[in-house]
C-alpha cells in the first residue's frame, strides 16, 4: 500500500485536495464582475492561508543555539 501511494503521488495529490477544500471553506463564489478584481478577491483567502500555515510551521534551529525571540 505505501508502494502504491508512493508511485501514483496520492500524498502530493491528498495535500493539494486538502488545502482546496480549505480555501473553498473561506468562501467559494467571486462577487466582483471585473476580472481585476476577481484576481484581487481571489487572493485574499490564499493569503489567509499562506498566514495560517506559517504560523503553525516549526521554527527549527541547529542543535546548541538560542532560537531568536518572536
Amino acid at each position: 500500500r505505501d508502494g502504491w501511494k508512493e508511485d501514483s503521488g496520492y500524498h502530493r495529490r491528498s495535500l493539494a485536495e486538502n488545502m482546496m477544500f480549505r480555501l473553498k471553506q473561506l468562501g467559494d463564489r467571486l462577487f466582483s464582475r471585473t476580472f481585476e478584481r476577481q484576481v484581487a478577491e481571489a487572493h485574499v483567502p490564499v493569503v489567509i492561508l499562506n498566514g495560517f500555515t506559517y504560523l503553525g510551521m516549526p521554527r527549527s534551529v541547529r542543535a546548541g543555539q538560542i532560537a531568536p525571540a518572536a
